[in-house]
């Protein structure tokens, strides 16, 4: 078979990346040194640098590429409906499935932003915000709707982003709840949390997967 142009410098960049959430998520980003980097993924310490200048430059595009992903995933999950509870119910379901699969990214997104100069810290957050307000939305929405019985949009949306996120420090594959079990039991306590009804279909089998 023909080799494919840029292969193998694709396949060293995708193994420098995902070397580096494993290490600076068990070790922390000031810890991890591009030659410790190096000696994981096997190349010369001098190849990392034609994929990133600099170490920051390696941990902005980690962080840059988990919220641009997680902004994506969101757009190909959100339902055509207006329905707020449908359109919660699908927030919900795919930031936990999103963050589950990618335990270190979303670990070192979290934990790292102090680490990032002022201007790239800022194109971090502004993703973050933009991701957030879609969840701010759906909850106004609901509210002005009478569905959901919501005091502060604002602090609400912020809590249950956390309390999702949150599923990467307790969960584990194989133990009591799969990843379905997960989504439909925090589901559940989002519904309770705004005042909303569950979805259709969810009550049950929240029920009888407890």
């Amino acid at each position: 078979m023909a080799r494919t142009t840029g292969s193998d410098g694709e396949r060293t960049e995708a193994a420098i990346r995902e070397a580096a959430l494993v290490l600076i998520a068990r070790h922390g980003y000031e810890a991890v040194s591009m030659r410790q980097l190096a000696a994981e993924v096997g190349v010369q310490a001098a190849a990392l640098y034609r994929y990133f200048p600099t170490k920051e430059d390696l941990l902005y595009t980690l962080m840059r590429d988990h919220m641009t992903g997680l902004l994506a995933a969101w757009q190909a999950a959100r339902p055509e409906t207006a329905n707020p509870v449908a359109r919660l119910a699908a927030y919900v379901e795919n930031h936990i499935a999103f963050h589950i699969e990618r335990r270190s990214s979303t670990h070192v997104s979290n934990m790292e932003l102090r680490s990032l100069a002022p201007e790239r810290l800022t194109h971090i957050l502004k993703l973050r915000t933009t991701y957030e307000k879609e969840l701010r939305s759906i909850l106004r929405d609901g509210a002005e709707a009478g569905i959901f019985s919501v005091d502060d949009i604002g602090l609400t949306a912020m809590a249950l982003i956390q309390m999702m996120t949150g599923v990467i420090v307790w969960y584990r594959p194989g133990e009591r709840l799969s990843i379905d079990g997960v989504k439909r039991t925090y589901l559940a306590m989002t519904m309770r949390l705004v005042g909303a009804p569950q979805p259709a279909g969810e009550q049950s089998n929240v029920h009888a997967h407890a």
